[in-house]
């Protein structure tokens, strides 16, 4: 993984209509968002359509940003749901760039 370059192959119109429709919908159900060392977690409400959310998410950005790696827990007993997204080296700052724009 560390050989991969911490980039999207999304053009820029691509990527904005990413972050204004997906990614826009995944941040703002997001009960937790938390920077990590080498990424960010987001944690959600164990609401009935929230796993697919994050799974379409997940299937359309290992797509694009193939340095990333998604870890999803999903606490016993209707607990919170969480991705972690995390990589390589400069993850984090390419994540939060990409979050709050």
């Amino acid at each position: 993984m560390a050989d991969l370059p911490v980039a999207c192959t999304l053009g820029p119109g691509a990527l904005a209509a990413r972050r204004e429709g997906l990614l826009s919908e995944l941040l703002q159900r997001a009960r937790a968002h938390e920077e990590l060392a080498d990424g960010h977690r987001l944690s959600f409400a164990p609401a009935g359509d929230t796993l697919a959310l994050i799974m379409k998410t997940v299937e359309a950005e290992r797509q694009c940003c193939r340095f990333l790696r998604f870890q999803i827990t999903v606490e016993p007993d209707g607990g919170l749901v969480s991705v972690e997204l995390t990589g390589p080296s400069g993850t984090r700052e390419f994540l939060s760039a990409l979050f709050e724009s």
